[in-house]
């Protein structure tokens, strides 16, 4: 028995708020009809109808039980840390990811970060702002730097991993990889197990995280392992923000211990205008928009139809399959 009705029968709910999701895949002439939910109050009135979710940030898992007719999920992020697996297994529900749809994005926003904070380009916004022209600096240590001959510590290794260390490698970075499978790659020096990665940290000139979040990776930049990077080095997070234990990291940029760090993501977010974070001249945020390009909706409605026609011809193995 197929899992979906068919077209013409099914009902795609698209859930973001802000994305033009239905837009997109109204331009592509499916049968299908489909609604737009962009708040969780509308999600909340309208999964009774959807037989297929498109749907990330505004999830909750109680919608499993308040949606009879949900046969499949498309993630819109990469990320699925915030759906119960096994409870959508037993409830008969597929999921699949969107992963690789912004990994050329990400990959590029990590660099720009790098770049940001390595030319100290924020600081030239802040003195823009203030009309203020900085003179040349005669201490070397406060500089703008070259990232010719530094080391980058890539931990996570997929997609968007490998395409930052081809990027990292074009502006001539050493590049060491952690992965759990250590096979060689192109453009990385050398790939290490999770083990061994204070080992490599303490080497590094840029550490960045490009990994999901599990169990095994929340909290893995605590305390030691900022403790092991060298005072003269950078954090780059395009993870997820619970990767990072953030009162070590405040702590480090606060005393000096750490360099600077770009941060994309946070484990509050929006981030509270309380967070020190916002106060500190060595820190570039930018508000979880590595993934988001021009570009976006239309990955993500392409890997939908790859899916919609996996599940419609009654195959099992799905695009980015989750669950």
């Amino acid at each position: 028995m197929p899992l979906l009705p068919p077209d013409n029968e099914l009902t795609i709910g698209f859930s973001h708020a802000a994305y033009q999701l239905q837009a997109e895949f109204a331009t592509r002439g499916h049968a299908a009809r489909s609604f737009s939910a962009n708040s969780l109050d509308e999600l909340k009135a309208r999964s009774v109808e959807a037989d297929v979710l498109v749907v990330s940030g505004l999830w909750r898992n109680e919608l499993i039980a308040a949606s009879p007719k949900l046969r499949f999920i498309q993630s819109v992020s990469a990320g699925t840390d915030q759906f119960d697996k096994p409870a959508l297994a037993a409830a008969g529900i597929r999921l699949a990811s969107a992963q690789g749809v912004n990994e050329r994005a990400v990959a590029e926003h990590a660099m720009a970060l790098v770049l940001a904070l390595t030319r100290q380009i924020h600081l030239a916004r802040d003195n823009q702002t203030a009309k203020h022209w900085r003179p040349m600096i005669g201490d070397r240590a406060r500089r703008e730097d070259e990232l010719g001959g530094k080391t980058m510590v890539i931990v996570g290794l997929g997609r968007i991993g490998l395409r930052l260390a081809a990027l990292a490698s074009a502006f001539g970075i050493r590049v060491i990889g952690v992965r759990r499978r250590p096979e060689p790659q192109p453009h990385i020096e050398a790939i290490v197990r999770p083990d061994q990665l204070h080992e490599v940290m303490a080497q590094a000139d840029i550490v960045a995280l490009t990994c999901p979040l599990t169990a095994e990776t929340e909290g893995l930049i605590g305390v030691q392992a900022l403790a092991v990077m060298k005072p003269t080095a950078v954090l780059i997070n395009v993870a997820r923000g619970k990767v990072v234990d953030e009162a070590a990291l405040l702590a480090a940029l606060s005393e000096g211990r750490l360099a600077g760090a770009g941060l994309d993501c946070f484990h509050d977010e929006p981030l509270p205008p309380s967070s020190p974070f916002w106060g500190l001249p060595q820190v570039v945020i930018t508000p979880h928009s590595a993934g988001e390009t021009r570009a976006y909706e239309g990955n993500v409605v392409d890997t939908l139809l790859d899916n919609l026609g996996r599940l419609a011809r009654g195959e099992t193995a799905l695009r980015n399959q989750i669950v």
